[in-house]
């Protein structure tokens, strides 16, 4: 009961914030008819470089689309739709999200214009991942991420004398030789806000790629088999081979809980490094140390991680916001439009920590060598997978999976547990 009063009071007080923070746009937003206000994850940094693209929109157009970074934006924004005051657009993370927004008829089916500029500007993987299952095309995908990375310190790496390992086996040998020498190999961490939990999905959905193969994962992703089949049971041990492993992991699996998944990579570049090794998405450069992003290309080196199965090859993980409009408000099919096109992604791509998947991009304009290229890698991959958490039923994706890994590397319930707890809550 104090459980169920706690979700009811975060949500009132959340929609309470929310219904404040549209009241001050509009008062300072002058013209209210050109306030166009849109909600979503990013913060920090990330919001910082959103709202530079957001600049070029307003000063092109004289809309005032304004931007609202939440740690807690995965909650807020059911309670607000829910409540029938949502934004006017809103970048979800989670595809299942948007299919059961529109199943709901919440959401607005993007206009011929925006669907044509889709058409002309991505491949059409990421129409289809916009579409709602009415057949009808919901979102327009932004910033993505490629996930299936681990991060180095370079010249820490020099030093040592380690070489980048192309196989799962040559990873473990290299993990056992930075033991013997008195390093940690990995930096791990799940903590983020509300969203606690999800960087721990992303490293099985990278192994169930390895080991499982694409159609399996596929089947996985549409619970077209159980959760906790054992193809799934084993690529989670997989997992805890490292996390649950003291010797492996900076601070011991108890950390793994309560660090931030931005601060995990930031002991690899310690002096003297605490860790070796951190698995994470191309986004992770955005929450390196000053000094190392002022040099990535000579500071960081990155590779795939390995390969388990020669015959599944190295898949690529991804994943990314698509823009989604919950009014026809005048302007949001604009800034929908503006957002399929290059310019608004070249900015971002300059400063660094985000992919981009328009097809006629300009690779030259990303900061860095490493971006390049996983661009390169994310635009032209002949195997790609979209994080099956995304994929999933909200209440799975973006709930009790997440949930599942915390409990799992905080050793309150094995690995079967937690995915047979996941596979119940699966709605029917």
């Amino acid at each position: 009961m104090k459980k169920l009063f706690g979700a009811l009071a975060l949500s009132f007080a959340l929609l309470a914030l929310a219904g404040c923070s549209k009241k001050e746009q509009a008062a300072s937003g002058g013209d209210g008819d050109k306030t166009i206000l849109v909600q979503g994850a990013f913060r920090g940094e990330e919001q910082a470089r959103f709202e530079e693209i957001i600049k070029i929109f307003n000063e092109k157009t004289g809309y005032n689309v304004v931007y609202e970074g939440s740690p807690d934006f995965e909650v807020q924004i059911q309670v607000q739709t829910e409540a029938g005051t949502p934004p006017d657009v809103a970048a979800l993370p989670q595809p299942g999200t948007m299919k059961r927004f529109a199943a709901a008829g919440y959401l607005k089916p993007l206009s011929a214009n925006v669907v044509k500029a889709i058409d002309a500007n991505y491949a059409p993987v990421w129409k289809e991942l916009g579409t709602g299952n009415d057949g009808k095309v919901y979102g327009v995908f932004h910033r993505v991420n490629a996930k299936s990375f681990v991060w180095y310190n370079k010249k820490e790496w020099s030093k040592r004398g380690y070489s980048v390992p192309k196989t799962w086996n040559e990873l473990k040998t290299l993990q056992d030789k930075m033991v013997s020498d008195g390093i940690v190999p990995w930096s791990v961490g799940f903590e983020s806000g509300a969203a606690t939990g999800w960087a721990g999905t992303d490293w099985l959905e990278d192994l169930m790629l390895r080991t499982a193969g694409p159609d399996v994962y596929d089947k996985w992703v549409n619970h077209e088999i159980a959760f906790d089949d054992p193809a799934v049971v084993k690529a989670l041990k997989m997992c805890g081979d490292i996390w649950l492993n003291p010797k492996y992991v900076y601070g011991g699996p108890a950390n793994i809980v309560t660090l931030s998944y931005g601060d995990s990579v930031k002991p690899i570049f310690e002096n003297p490094p605490a860790a070796m090794m951190n698995r994470q998405g191309n986004f992770i450069t955005g929450f390196m140390q000053e000094e190392v992003q002022a040099d990535l290309e000579n500071n960081v080196g990155v590779f795939a991680l390995p390969s388990v199965d020669e015959k599944w090859g190295t898949p690529v993980l991804g994943g990314g916001d698509q823009f989604v409009a919950f009014t026809d408000k005048k302007g949001v099919e604009e800034f929908m439009i503006f957002l399929t096109t290059w310019e608004a992604c070249a900015p971002w791509a300059k400063i660094g920590g985000a992919l981009f998947p328009h097809k006629n991009q300009n690779f030259a304009d990303y900061g860095n060598s490493l971006e390049k290229e996983i661009a390169k890698v994310l635009v032209n991959a002949s195997v790609f997978r979209f994080d099956a958490s995304d994929l999933m039923p909200t209440e799975v994706g973006s709930g009790s999976f997440w949930t599942g890994m915390v409990n799992y590397v905080s050793g309150a319930e094995s690995a079967e547990q937690a995915l047979k707890v996941i596979d119940q809550t699966w709605p029917q």
